[in-house]
């Protein structure tokens, strides 16, 4: 049996990874969420956001996974449209009182 362990003709690996962990590492939830998050966006890659992070890509398929079953929440975008419930006065007479026909609404909107 031959062994090639030092045999220098052999092509290198061009990247190592060295990992100097005690142990498995507890990402937070807001981190986690913050990851996916990022992995998310348009035109991210899934393994360049692990490596960022230094986590492993099999983590982020497993938040990515938590976060689409509702377990792990996401950060809110900052661009994100939000609404908001829009009660007219109308509608709270014609509630008030059944018998009365409301009839068309302006609705004003100011800033």
């Amino acid at each position: 049996m031959d062994d090639h362990s030092d045999d220098i003709s052999r092509p290198l690996s061009s990247r190592i990874e060295v990992y100097a962990g005690s142990g498995r590492k507890n990402w937070p939830n807001d981190l986690q969420a913050q990851i996916v998050a990022e992995s998310v966006g348009p035109g991210a890659i899934v393994t360049d956001v692990a490596r960022r992070h230094g986590c492993r890509t099999q983590q982020v398929h497993d938040w990515r996974r938590r976060a689409r079953s509702g377990q792990l929440v996401l950060p809110a975008a900052t661009d994100t449209i939000s609404f908001v419930p829009l009660v007219s006065e109308t509608s709270l007479l014609a509630a008030a009182e059944p018998s009365v026909l409301p009839e068309a609404a302006v609705v004003a909107v100011g800033l």
